[in-house]
């Protein structure tokens, strides 16, 4: 009688720490899908960030290089 109640407490302990382990998997596979979210969304912002300095670079880069072909070109038409 005694071995029956120990070999189902053991089941029933065994069957509790198989559960514990697939929340605790779960939650570990959440986690890390939420990680890889999160450096996604970092990566995304870092590259829009750059790519609008390029852009605001560029533009005023053209700018500049419009105004001195203007003014180059009026000054040898004026003088």
């Amino acid at each position: 009688m005694r071995m029956r109640q120990s070999l189902a407490q053991f089941e029933e302990a065994f069957r509790e720490e198989a559960a514990e382990s697939v929340v605790r998997r779960e939650s570990l596979r959440k986690q890390s899908a939420q990680r890889a979210r999160v450096r996604r969304v970092e990566r995304s912002r870092k590259q829009g960030k750059l790519r609008f300095a390029l852009l605001a670079l560029s533009i005023v880069l053209t700018a500049v290089i419009v105004t001195v072909v203007m003014f180059e070109t009026l000054a040898m038409l004026v003088g």
